[in-house]
Parts: structure tokens; sequence; C-alpha cells
């Protein structure tokens, strides 16, 4: 019997009609023969370049590598953008729903409905007979107790934040910020830090499980890297801020912050101060880095607690982050942008099918870990997926992505296109183009834009963001920043 960890792995299932392609949830529940377990580990504000498999030598994550080493990673997963400066909500909105971005925001408010229409993730698990489990953060308008059969400790947004954790820290002043102290709240509301109580649930969900017949698919969702950036001693004494590298990319200041959503005022980026110093970006970095590290322990004993369940061999492991976070890259703190390093996501799929080790480097979508796993659990596509199932690239049945071009937005002031090794981020209210060739300029440091020789370059993506606009439903006129064809 085959049982999918949410990690992500695909499994061929002749269960025609289970559901139908409507999105509407059948009413019988198929036989259980051959459907994989999923366990789905979801983090928040990872950057892609938070794991040291991944090719950053500063940060401690034996468990994140462990499971870069056991399965397949996707080294250009993106997170489609937001019509929110809180990127999680269109993320998990999109995720749940299995739409893009503008359809996601219409459907937003009315989650609950799609919920009890059968139109969402999890709906379609319970009707395929699986047993359902959430623990931490949910941060959509569908009750969570509905959607899933077992649910605890379901968080908000983030942790309860204070005064202390802004504007800091000054090179002239006391910080008055601990991110090891308990006194300070946030992850310690409660008694004990949240990623240690979603992993208690975890464990216990799959000693659950262990003794079950039916499969199973977790949500585990944690809040961490999410500021407040809190974490034991232990983890922030691993990282003295003097011996944390400054992004290769840092700026005092972003050019364009005021005009693309990224003001003082916006509250991620109130929590470092302007300009940014090496110091202040450096501090952010140890404590991000020590998040980071205290939550991979945490995937260990996940990890350790599936393998002592006995259903390790037919669960398929799928991990991955709602979006990224820039922490002093480009001059910014939050994730209100198109840089890689907020729109990039590590993508770990770990499954009877996926090659150990491999890296493929065909552009994703985070939120194809959802068709990907329907189809696993024998379940039909539904109509209103914007989304494809990776399974045909982990099975090597292709190495084309299912995508021509990347598509990311956030509001009405940023929109952004990536194919072929070049990015093309729009700005309307400072009207403004800015090309980068990532292939030879991953950090996206060298502005290309008004240089004639990559005229072409503009062209092409001005005609691939016309068209995902038009495929997004995207409303937002660029006519007069976009060359003509």
């Amino acid at each position: 019997m085959l049982r999918i960890l949410f990690l992500s792995t695909p499994v061929l299932l002749a269960l025609g009609g289970l559901l139908t392609a409507t999105g509407a949830a059948a009413a019988e529940a198929p036989a259980k023969t051959g459907q994989p377990n999923i366990l789905f580990v979801f983090t928040d504000d990872q950057a892609v370049d938070t794991i040291r498999a991944l090719g950053n030598s500063e940060i401690q994550t034996p468990n994140f590598d462990r499971l870069v080493a056991s399965g397949t990673t996707f080294t250009r997963c993106y997170n489609m953008g937001s019509w929110s400066p809180a990127v999680c909500i269109a993320s998990r909105s999109m995720l749940l729903s299995g739409r893009s971005v503008w359809r996601a925001q219409k459907i937003y408010d009315t989650a609950e409905q799609e919920r009890e229409a059968g139109r969402w993730w999890p709906a379609y698990f319970k009707a395929a007979g699986y047993r359902t489990y959430l623990t931490g953060k949910w941060h959509v308008k569908a009750s969570p107790e509905k959607s899933f059969d077992v649910v605890r400790h379901v968080r908000p947004g983030m942790p309860r934040d204070t005064p202390e954790g802004y504007n800091r820290p000054l090179s002239d002043a006391e910080d008055a910020w601990s991110p090891s102290d308990p006194k300070l709240g946030g992850y310690w509301q409660g008694g004990k830090h949240w990623s240690e109580v979603v992993a208690d649930d975890a464990v216990d969900y799959l000693r659950q499980a262990s003794a079950e017949a039916d499969p199973f698919f977790m949500y585990i969702a944690f809040n961490a890297p999410h500021d407040p950036r809190q974490s034991p001693r232990e983890f922030v004494e691993m990282y003295p801020p003097e011996k944390i590298s400054l992004p290769g990319n840092f700026l005092p200041e972003y050019p364009f912050k005021d005009l693309i959503g990224c003001e003082p005022a916006l509250r991620d980026e109130k929590l470092a101060p302007f300009p940014r110093t090496p110091h202040s970006i450096r501090v952010h970095r140890s404590e991000y880095y020590a998040i980071v590290s205290h939550l991979d322990r945490q995937i260990g004993r996940i990890l350790d607690a599936l393998k002592e369940s006995g259903k390790q061999d037919n669960t398929w492991i799928f991990f991955t982050a709602d979006h990224g976070l820039a922490v002093g890259h480009h001059g910014l703190v939050g994730k209100q942008n198109l840089y890689d390093h907020s729109v990039r996501v590590p993508f770990v799929a770990v499954g009877p099918q996926a090659v150990a080790g491999e890296r493929i480097d065909a552009a994703i979508y985070l939120q194809d870990v959802m068709p990907t796993a329907l189809e696993l659990a024998g379940v039909a596509k539904p109509d209103h997926v914007d989304f494809h199932s990776i399974l045909p690239l982990i099975r090597k049945e292709t190495t084309q992505s299912s995508y021509s071009a990347v598509y990311g937005a956030y509001l009405g002031l940023q929109r952004m296109v990536e194919s072929d090794g070049f990015k093309l981020i729009v700005y309307p209210k400072a009207n403004r183009l800015r090309l980068y060739h990532l292939a030879e300029d991953p950090l996206e440091k060298h502005d290309l834009a008004d240089d004639p020789r990559y005229r072409p370059q503009i062209l092409r993506l001005a005609k691939a963001l016309r068209e995902n606009q038009e495929r997004t439903g995207d409303s937002l006129s660029l006519a007069s920043l976009l060359p003509a064809e």
C-alpha cells in the first residue's frame, strides 16, 4: 500500500470516476489499494538560499539536506505573487484552491463556499478515502476544522510581535530585542516554541496513522521562519552576526522602494532601519539562519517518526515554502518584491519514483504540488485548477516545463516575467523596466533594460508578459511601458 508524505511524489492509479473533472467530490470512495500517503511540509518565508545542500555554506540544515539527498529537488520553483502585502494569504489561497493568483483573489472571501462545494485540496483527499490531518498556519477563510478530519493548534498568519522587534538593531543604541527570550512572547506564546508544537503534532499524527489502514494526507504548516525570528539560545549562538556574510547584492536602499510598495511604512520593511547598514542586515540574517536551523531540527523529528511508523516506503513527502524573503538583498527585508530571493522557494519531492539527489531545472510553481498530489491519489485534475502535475518531470517522461514563462505580480505595482535565462520586471508607477540576464547574473545586480543590445529580449519578454496577463486574468494595463510587438 503506497502512502504519501507531502513533499511530493506521483503514483499512477486506475481509479477512474473517483472525482469528476468539475471539481465536485464523488460520493463513493475508491478502493485504497495502492494509494500512497502524502506528507506535505510547508514553511513560511523560507527563501531558496536557506539550505546548505542547495549552496549556502554558512547555514546548518542537516535534515533539509537529508531531504535533498533523498529526493528530487526543483531548483526553479516560484510563487506567482500576491494581491496583498500579506503574500502568504495569496500563496495559500492558490495552493488550496488550485487557482492562479487573480482567480484565487476572486474566491478568497468565499473560500468556505469553495470548501463546501468540494473545490478544496483536502476535500478531494477526503473523498478519495484519505484520513486528513492539519497542524499549524492556515491563513485562509475556510474552516480548518471542517477541511480536515484531525486538526490541532491552528495558527494565525504570524506570532504576535512587539515594538522591540522593529527598526533594529541601531548602531548607536542598545538592542532591546532578544530572539531567544521567551518573555517577549511571539513563538513562545503558550509556553512552547510553535515549531516544536507543530512537530509534536506531526509525530503524534504519524503514530496514529501507523495503526490505521486508510492512507493519510498530512498538511504540516510551520510559521517559521517568519518574523519575529525567534529560536532557543543554542541556535542563536550558532550564528554570530560578525561571521555572517552580506548578500552579494546588498544595498543601503532600493531606489524604487517607495514606488513599488516597499516603502518604510510597510510592516516587513520596518523591521530593519533605513538606510540598511551592514550591521543590521548581518544581525537579521543571523537570526533568520537560527530559526531555520531550529526548524530543521523539527523536520528531522518528523522524518524519524515517519520511518518509525512503517509507512515511509509508501509515502510521498513534499517540502516547500509559501514564498521567499529578501533579508537584506537589494536593500529590502520583506517578500513584497519580484526578485528571485523573494519569489523562488525550495521544493523537494521524496517518494517511490523520485530519484535521490536529483536536481531538475524546469520551472514550476509551488502550487503545482496540489494537482501532483491529487494525481498520486488517483484523483483527476479538476477543471478549475490552473496548475500542473510535476509527475511527468519526476518520472522523466519530459524535461520541459508546463510553463513557457514564469509570471509574477504584486498588487498593481509590479509585474515580472522570466524565460530562457532572462527576467523582465515592470514598475508601472515608477515608469520603469528592469532586465536581468539570470544565467550570467543570478543576483540580479546588473539592469540591462537601457542597453539597446537587449531590445530583442525585452520584446520577447513583453509579449510573454502580455500572454500571461491574459491567461491569468490580470487586467493591469502596461501599454505605456511595454514595447509593441
